[in-house]
C-alpha cells in the first residue's frame, strides 16, 4: 500500500506541474504577442513562476522518498 501512495504522489505531482507549466507558457506567449514591449518583464515573471511551480514536485519527491525509506 505504501508503494502505491508513493507512486501516486510522484505521478500526480509531476503531472500537475507539467500542466501548470504548459498553461503558464501559453499565457506567456499570449501576453508577448499582445504587448511585445513587455517581453523582458513577462519573461522574468515567467521564469520565477516556473521555478515555483517546478519546486512542488521536488518537494513531493523528497516526501515520498522519506515515506518509502524511513517508514
Amino acid at each position: 500500500m505504501l508503494y502505491i501512495a508513493v507512486a501516486l504522489m510522484l505521478g500526480l505531482s509531476a503531472m500537475g506541474a507539467a500542466i501548470g507549466i504548459a498553461i503558464l507558457g501559453g499565457k506567456f506567449l499570449e501576453g508577448a504577442a499582445r504587448q511585445p514591449e513587455l517581453i523582458p518583464v513577462l519573461r522574468t515573471n515567467f521564469f520565477v513562476m516556473m521555478g515555483l511551480i517546478d519546486a512542488v514536485p521536488m518537494i513531493g519527491v523528497g516526501i515520498s522518498l522519506y515515506m518509502l525509506f524511513a517508514l
